[in-house]
């Protein structure tokens, strides 16, 4: 299995740096976009990306390439709300996100503002479309991208760090451990738990709160 995984990084760090963050950033920017968003795994792809860290400076690259990459995918979404506003939700495109999901986002962003726009970065489906809901409600730019930066930093630094520690940890026991490779698995699938469980307990609060927050019947 170690020489399957050598194999593997190998072929990671061995693509040209500008062009592994580059990657990063696109598929992180397509993750973070309306429509795109619910089937690019960019989440993944910075995960694979990470391993083929090398330093500290190619660390904060990643990083800057992966936050920026968020950025202006969470830009287009809030500019497309502006622009387009409910013709954007009406379409075939937007209902296949559900009305209750565009209703959910209206209230989150309503209610909680700047927080929500943080806050649905880590949440499943909410993250494609309150920025949308966001432009679309005339919220400030400024107030916007405000808490999609500390959102998105939070985002790009965790999952960068992760795929790093788990090639490190592995390329210092590998020589002397023949089973290494199930020290880097482990640490990636304990990343998986433990980012499944965040998400979920995210999820509960940001449903709580979007209940307290519906107009009562």
């Amino acid at each position: 299995m170690n020489e399957a995984l050598d194999w593997l990084l190998a072929l990671v760090q061995g693509v040209d740096p500008l062009w592994r963050n580059v990657a990063a950033g696109i598929a992180i920017m397509l993750e973070t976009s309306l429509f795109i968003g619910l089937i690019m795994p960019g989440d993944t792809v910075v995960l694979v990306a990470s391993t083929g860290v090398v330093d500290l400076p190619d660390f904060f690259w990643l990083i800057g390439a992966v936050l920026i990459g968020s950025l202006i995918g969470e830009t287009i979404g809030f500019f497309i709300g502006r622009l387009f506003g409910d013709r954007i939700r009406a379409s075939k495109l937007g209902q296949r996100f559900g009305e209750d999901n565009w209703q959910r986002a209206d209230i989150f962003v309503e209610k909680q503002g700047g927080p929500a726009v943080a806050i649905s970065r880590f949440l499943p489906v909410l993250h494609s479309l309150v920025p949308v809901v966001a432009g679309a409600a005339k919220m400030r730019y400024k107030t916007f991208i405000s808490w999609t930066f500390a959102a998105c930093f939070v985002w790009a630094t965790v999952y960068v760090a992760i795929g790093y520690i788990a090639r490190a940890s592995y390329q210092e026991v590998a020589s002397n451990f023949k089973f290494g490779a199930f020290i880097f698995v482990g640490i990636i699938a304990l990343f998986i738990v433990l980012i499944h469980f965040a998400k979920k307990k995210i999820s509960k609060a940001a449903d709580k709160m979007i209940a307290e927050d519906s107009p009562k019947a």
